[in-house]
């Protein structure tokens, strides 16, 4: 149902406004032709400034500025809460012969092809977002469009051999994986991500479409899991779209891919108010040995960056060296606690609230989170104060500690609520009991205390005034116990050797042989025994977890 106001609710000047328009268009120069594309969508119909942007790949302010020249020349009302304009009717057809005649060019497609693509395919990437988690602001997700995902997955089909490849999407929040997974069920895909939501998205749709698609957790700037460096033919990226995020997500990529035939395939876009910026992610690729194949431009579309026409350009790379990236700057992103501009770290009362609160005579020194190899000392101080979310449980992860103590801010998701907490206290208990401190010292920080449990160990009943211990108990499994504390190790070796001791442990012999087939026949997945178990998205580390559990009698009987 439409609610209209009055089309004449314009504001009137004395000025022509084809001239104001004209003039803008003179300036641009060669670039005029988006203008004028603007204007022809104005004089076809009605249109919210979103569409303006997005169609044409046009910067918000440069729509502004086009719009305020067309001022009193433009008509509008409401639909459903929005705001649409035209140029009014009365006006269009001095508009059409003086800057959108018939002639002008119409974009070319960048994936011809794609039009004669099924229906239902555009439909299922429509449903699979529809469905992701929602972006995270201090991990830059931005949403590209349906069609942008699909002619993503379209163009790299229609311009590499993909059969039986490997190919690595580095992040992918806009779930491109599903999509090229459907158009090409012989390739073999990976995804790489921060973000366990997007992982567990993506795996479950995967799984049951029987789609060709492995999921891993990183993040880059702290390193690769083992298992995709040198094993890729095409690696695809949208990073975040600072020169710091442009270059690491680049090089990480040219470290995964098998040899010098692959390519690296970037989404990057910045505003043409803005191209020193533009140069300088350039410069940096150039830096990294990074031989430019092809610049598409206005290749991707997005639901939003309206900063930069709400579009990117796709770079076809060709890496010429692929050396490894050490760790460096982890403020790669434009938004949040690791953006360039954020003042970051912790206060002087957070980090010492955090020293008083491990149990140990001397405090160490607080270190920045990471879990790139196991953390193994009596003690541990943990700065992540920057923890986007994912950083706190692969720290416990890596940490083979008597004591550790961790540093997250007050919101983070593990500490929200009851529920959160008791989800994360459940997933590590066979290695740690929690207590959590909110709140602790200020409303801005909290410190998450572990305490290494051994099969003995039975929680405490918390006193007054103590925090509360969400853990109901702790878990006693020894190969759950085993595999949190071997977290870099492989994981089939790492499960076998927990299964034979155990069983020497109870008098009973039990053969590598036999420990594993019997690690084979409770893994819920087989394809993950090779991998680390630091690695594996958060919701397969509590299947895995479980299958132990479930299997922890297996071979007494």
């Amino acid at each position: 149902m439409e609610h209209r106001s009055a089309e004449d609710d314009v504001d009137r000047t004395d000025q022509d406004p084809r001239a104001a328009v004209a003039g803008l268009i003179r300036a641009a120069g060669v670039h005029g032709l988006r203008l004028r594309r603007v204007l022809a969508m104005l004089l076809a119909d009605w249109r919210s400034e979103e569409e303006l942007i997005r169609a044409q790949a046009t910067p918000r302010r440069t729509v502004e500025e086009l719009l305020a020249a067309v001022g009193s020349d433009l008509g509008r009302r409401r639909v459903d809460g929005r705001e649409l304009i035209r140029v009014r009717p009365e006006r269009a057809a001095d508009y059409r012969a003086e800057f959108a005649d018939t002639a002008l060019p119409e974009p070319v497609d960048q994936v011809p092809s794609a039009a004669r693509l099924p229906e239902s395919l555009l439909a299922d990437v429509r449903a699979d977002i529809a469905s992701v988690p929602p972006p995270l602001a201090a991990l830059d997700h931005v949403q590209a469009t349906p069609e942008s995902v699909l002619r993503r997955a379209a163009w790299l089909a229609s311009h590499y051999d993909l059969t039986d490849a490997s190919v690595l999407f580095l992040g992918d929040h806009d779930l491109t994986s599903l999509a090229l997974g459907r158009l090409r069920p012989d390739a073999a895909i990976t995804v790489v991500d921060v973000d366990d939501r997007v992982l567990a998205h993506i795996d479950g749709i995967a799984e049951r479409q029987g789609l060709r698609i492995r999921c891993l957790h990183a993040d880059l700037r702290f390193g690769l899991p083992p298992s995709v460096l040198d094993t890729a033919d095409l690696v695809f990226t949208d990073p975040p779209y600072t020169p710091e995020g442009v270059g690491l997500f680049a090089a990480r990529g040219a470290e995964c891919l098998r040899d010098g035939a692959g390519r690296v395939l970037i989404a990057y876009g910045y505003s043409d108010r803005t191209p020193a910026l533009g140069l300088k992610v350039q410069q940096r690729l150039h830096r990294l040995g990074m031989l430019f194949e092809a610049i598409l431009p206005d290749f991707d579309r997005y639901e939003g960056a309206q900063a930069i026409g709400s579009a990117a350009d796709l770079y076809v790379c060709r890496p010429l060296s692929t050396g490894g990236t050490r760790r460096g700057d982890t403020r790669i992103y434009t938004h949040g606690p690791q953006s360039s501009e954020s003042s970051g770290g912790p206060s002087a009362a957070a980090l010492e609230a955090l020293r008083g609160l491990v149990d140990v005579p001397t405090p160490p020194p607080v270190h920045d989170a990471e879990w790139t190899s196991p953390i193994s000392v009596d003690a541990a101080l943990i700065d992540a104060i920057a923890d986007p979310g994912p950083w706190l449980f692969r720290v416990l992860a890596a940490a083979n500690t008597r004591s550790l103590g961790v540093l997250v801010r007050n919101n983070h998701p593990d500490l929200v609520d009851a529920s959160a907490q008791r989800a994360l206290s459940e997933l590590v208990g066979a290695k740690f009991r929690l207590r959590f401190h909110r709140s602790t010292p200020d409303g801005r920080h909290a410190v998450v205390v572990a305490s290494a449990v051994t099969t003995e160990q039975t929680p405490d009943a918390p006193g007054a005034g103590q925090p509360v211990d969400r853990a109901a108990s702790p878990r006693t499994d020894v190969i759950a116990g085993a595999l949190l504390r071997k977290a870099h190790g492989r994981i089939a070796n790492v499960w076998r050797e927990a299964l034979i001791r155990r069983e020497t442990a109870r008098g009973q012999a039990l053969t590598k042989n036999q420990a594993r087939d019997l690690v084979l026949a409770a893994a819920p997945r087989r394809d993950e025994l090779d991998l680390r178990l630091i690695d594996l998205p958060r919701h397969r580390v509590a299947a895995l977890l479980a299958a132990a559990d479930t299997a922890n009698g297996a071979a007494a009987g």
